[in-house]
């Protein structure tokens, strides 16, 4: 399988609401509880990708295989070079390489745009994608216990973090 990573465009946005949705309405990988519509992650798409970078993972059919993009790690200014990242890929294409090329591409720009750490939040259990974070070099740093509840239950998020 062929992918081309680029920046995303407004027009990616119903494809990365569609990718998103089932993290939302699934499980607890996400914790919104709604997700959001094509509109909605069109603006997230101009927003985080004009302050830190969104990108997307094209097929080679022109279909999204998936996306990743960084945002504001916490608002006070002594933490203006960190980072939060995120993926998402689509369960189509899944252990197919497309997050491992996604971070591959974002963490140039990230540390082109001044972000010295990253950071990735994991709601537990989320074995794949520890393995994911893991292997692109992210180090577990912390476990928020019963951070969060969705899916009537309480859920932890694990931290991991990777110097850029």
């Amino acid at each position: 399988m062929t992918i081309r990573i680029r920046p995303a465009e407004a027009g990616d946005a119903a494809s990365c609401a569609t990718i998103y949705a089932p993290y939302v309405t699934d499980g607890w990988v996400s914790f919104e509880t709604d997700p959001p519509d094509a509109a909605d992650m069109a603006r997230r798409i101009a927003d985080h990708g004009a302050s830190h970078g969104w990108l997307v993972a094209e097929a080679e059919d022109g279909r999204i295989a998936g996306y990743a993009y960084g945002s504001a790690h916490r608002t006070r200014a002594a933490y203006a070079t960190s980072a939060d990242v995120a993926i998402y890929v689509d369960a189509a294409f899944a252990r197919q390489g497309v997050g491992r090329a996604l971070y591959a591409a974002l963490f140039p720009i990230l540390k082109d745009r001044g972000i010295h750490a990253v950071f990735a939040g994991i709601a537990q259990p989320n074995e794949a994608s520890v393995a994911l974070h893991e292997a692109m070099g992210f180090t577990p740093i912390g476990i928020y216990r019963e951070v969060g509840w969705k899916m009537g239950g309480w859920r932890d998020v694990g931290w991991w973090q990777r110097l850029l």
